[in-house]
């Protein structure tokens, strides 16, 4: 075998290319491990609302290990996502010796019981705001569908001019609302079967509830036709 040319240049091309290989991650390795190309600035590509500089700044510590090749973008991006307004982050190199950090964040859409909030996504976040909005309450989980049901709601009653401040899905998957001006609204389980019937309370408010010249604190639409009101200094009766 040794004394035939073509198996000899075969060995010695495999040989060359293994070497070059071992070399090239060698050297891949020493990059990595080098004090040459630091990241030296890290910037944020659009103005934020709600997180401070200082705040990523303080995010950002301790997670920009290595040089420009070796710092991990993931880990980067994950200590920025648990900034309490942020929802997500991305991060991209720029040479030589720049990160860049895109960041979107949390728009909240509502409070979440005591300690939350629900952006316009549906999702809970835990940031902090003096904002007056609307207040959400109902079992862990049921974020989304809370979310969802309260635009449908506040477009059924948009033709009163009235504004839903606060829903409430209970443990029995319940339906009930609180209207600006405090009327409280029962509308039962079912939400596709709740917005039918909010609906059609506000298609009769104006021949029932807008007769009466006094300030109406709760309505309840569970009966199948019609609803039960009680006005304060009134008997409870069913429209």
């Amino acid at each position: 075998m040794w004394d035939n040319p073509r198996v000899l240049n075969i060995v010695a091309g495999a040989l060359v290319g293994v070497a070059m290989l071992a070399f090239g991650v060698a050297g891949f390795w020493m990059l990595l491990r080098s004090e040459l190309f630091p990241v030296r600035e890290v910037t944020v590509a659009q103005a934020l609302q709600k997180t401070a500089r200082e705040d990523i700044e303080s995010a950002l510590h301790g997670r920009i290990r290595g040089n420009f090749f070796a710092v991990s973008g993931d880990e980067v991006r994950a200590g920025l996502e648990k900034l309490p307004w942020v929802r997500r982050a991305a991060v991209r190199r720029v040479w030589p010796d720049r990160l860049e950090v895109s960041i979107e964040e949390h728009v909240a859409l509502a409070r979440w019981g005591d300690d939350a909030l629900v952006n316009t996504h549906g999702e809970r976040f835990f940031g902090a705001t003096e904002d007056a909005l609307p207040l959400f309450v109902g079992p862990a989980g049921t974020e989304q569908e809370v979310t969802l049901r309260y635009a449908r709601f506040s477009d059924a009653v948009s033709p009163l001019r009235l504004q839903v401040e606060r829903v409430v899905l209970t443990p029995r998957l319940a339906w009930q609302l609180r209207l600006s001006g405090g009327l409280d609204v029962m509308l039962g389980r079912d939400g596709e079967l709740a917005e039918a019937r909010l609906r059609r309370f506000v298609g009769a408010y104006g021949l029932t509830l807008a007769t009466i010249n006094r300030k109406h604190d709760y309505v309840d639409l569970r009966y199948p036709n019609g609803f039960a009101l009680r006005v304060p200094g009134l008997p409870g009766g069913k429209g």
